[in-house]
């Protein structure tokens, strides 16, 4: 039953808000009549809805209440008692034990009102309890800190707790290898710690690589390979049968490559998938690990370096019901979290979409995905046969990789579905080229394609210890600058290295040519231009080049021109 706006005087904390300033008496009532409506917390209800600021929210119930308030952002979930209230009582009550001083707990809860959540908790725990106000925002984001610490099992990487790991992916038991000390306490925590530091590296990939005489560990961060541990040559064949017993290979075939998934389960709420190749060369088996998070495609768009028109360019060709958007660059180079960043936009429980690929990396619900499999006669042009009597409405192909593929992909682009795809090339126009060559006819193309988005990944520069660069005019004149842009007067910056970052760099950034198919460019395409003649048109039309995107970039401070001339070299 709804409460009535007129029969209802505002008092408490809504009173106080708007004594306060923080909201105006219209903005207060219907709060805490939707609030009341809702059965949550006016607080909670305030903040979910961006009416006022969770800060100020709290210093002004606390002043009401006569309590104190805690920042949060001081603590750490290590300094937080253990153990001591339910996960369930945290997550229902939003309220996160702080400390326990004799028989008395403090809890920080957002809301003072909320007596039940202290009533509760003392009745579960037989302690007398205090409440002490937060912000609203950082307690949520606190106690998510607080139970991934008490559900990780990543520890301090050095004893037992490795152990503890779940791994998903292989079902042969291990005595059945007939090697007893494959399951060496050693090996497995050595392995585990190989995987977990290149998780919490930052790494991209894992090498474990044997020679005749030595054995090495490199990670791959920031497209950079490092390395990381050189173990005794003699521990090679317990670490590859221990990698492949864990991605579910075959441990006694060691002739032809294999390919296979570990599923790392560090807590309750984080996972983290391997993509496992073994490869024999001569002093035995390398195995690569290409580490897949999940979390990567749900970044959102905003973080993966498009500029401002770019991005919007990119968004209105998912808004288009029908059309193709190619995605191109060399191994490594970010292709697939740029699909499925768009994939994640477009998700929706009012979409039919379709993913095939070689194999899957990234993981998301709502969408079916497919791993082809050439052994069984599933390739990709199968693939998007079967997804057209599906009734699809979005299509992703991993990569087209023939003219077949190539064909069908076109026919669903130009019969009402939106299709999304991989290719092989260096630049916006040499993908449009590169179909030509395959086959598929020119008209076909022009009529086909809405978009295509060529990229690269440079490292970004330290935030922490970057400094200023002085480099002579004629020299940025060389490297593409125009003059106009020098007489901006920006501020190029060079790395220098601390121990927050890896020799000046942290993270990577993505630098984009992205390309609308105009009426004028579709008009080339059909005459068959080459892809000079349509890249001069894309600059004419205001497209920036990847060489262009990266200087940019450097002119914006995130990366340096070293690194710009690495990934974008002319």
């Amino acid at each position: 039953m709804s409460t009535n706006k007129k029969s209802i005087t505002l008092t408490g904390l809504a009173r106080r808000f708007v004594e306060d300033g923080l909201l105006d008496e219209d903005t207060a009532m219907d709060a805490f009549i939707q609030a009341s409506n809702n059965k949550i917390p006016l607080i909670s209800y305030l903040v979910q809805n961006n009416l006022a600021e969770s800060k100020g929210l709290a210093y002004s119930a606390a002043m009401e209440f006569g309590v104190s308030v805690i920042d949060l952002g001081a603590f750490v979930p290590e300094m937080l008692p253990e153990k001591l209230v339910d996960e369930k009582l945290i997550r229902k009550h939003n309220a996160l034990p702080l400390y326990k001083r004799g028989n008395r707990l403090f809890i920080a809860v957002s809301d003072p009102t909320n007596i039940q959540a202290l009533d509760e908790i003392k009745f579960n725990t037989g302690l007398s309890t205090d409440a002490v106000l937060a912000d609203e925002t950082l307690l949520h984001a606190a106690i998510d800190r607080f139970l991934e610490a008490q559900d990780t099992t990543m520890g301090d990487l050095d004893d037992a707790d490795l152990e503890g790991v779940e791994t998903e992916g292989g079902e042969q038991e291990e005595e059945s290898v007939g090697t007893a000390d494959l399951d060496d306490a050693p090996i497995v925590k050595y392995v585990n710690k190989m995987l977990l530091d290149a998780i919490r590296t930052g790494a991209s990939d894992i090498h474990f690589e044997p020679y005749e005489k030595a054995y090495r560990v490199r990670y791959r961060t920031d497209g950079i390979l490092k390395e990381i541990s050189k173990p005794s040559i003699k521990l090679a064949p317990k670490i590859a049968a221990r990698v492949k017993i864990m991605a579910q290979l075959d441990i006694s075939e060691r002739r032809v490559p294999q390919d296979g998934r570990i599923k790392m389960k560090l807590s309750k709420t984080k996972a983290i998938d391997f993509r496992v190749n073994t490869l024999p060369t001569l002093w035995g088996e390398k195995i690569v690990l290409r580490i897949l998070d999940p979390s990567q495609a749900k970044l959102g768009i905003d973080v993966l370096g498009y500029e401002e028109d770019q991005k919007n360019l990119y968004l209105k060709a998912l808004e288009q019901p029908q059309g193709m958007i190619l995605v191109t660059g060399p191994t490594g180079s970010g292709k697939t979290v740029s699909l499925y960043t768009g994939l994640n936009i477009l998700n929706t429980p009012e979409l039919n979409i379709s993913t095939a690929e070689d194999p899957a990396e990234i993981n998301l619900e709502g969408i079916n995905q497919v791993n082809v499999n050439t052994k069984v006669g599933l390739g990709f042009a199968e693939a998007l046969r079967a997804f057209l009597r599906q009734d699809p409405d979005i299509i992703m192909v991993g990569e087209i990789r023939d003219l077949e593929t190539a064909n069908i992909a076109i026919k669903a682009a130009q019969t009402g579905h939106l299709v999304l795809s991989t290719l092989h090339t260096n630049s916006a126009p040499e993908t449009l080229t590169r179909m030509m060559n395959m086959g598929v006819p020119a008209f076909n193309i022009a009529t086909s394609v809405s978009l295509i988005i060529a990229q690269r990944l440079g490292r970004r520069l330290c935030s922490s210890c970057k400094e200023a660069a002085d480099i002579p005019q004629d020299v940025l004149l060389k490297e593409g600058f125009t003059q106009e842009q020098i007489d901006t007067g920006f501020t190029l910056f060079r790395p220098k290295g601390c121990d927050k970052c890896n020799g000046g760099y942290k993270g990577r950034v993505g630098i984009y040519e992205v390309v609308k198919i105009t009426d004028v460019l579709a008009n080339m395409i059909m005459e068959e231009a080459t892809s000079i003649q349509i890249a001069k048109q894309a600059q004419a039309e205001g497209f920036r080049n990847l060489r262009q995107s990266a200087l940019l970039k450097v002119m914006q401070g995130v990366t340096s021109l070293e690194e710009a001339n690495r990934v974008t070299k002319d």
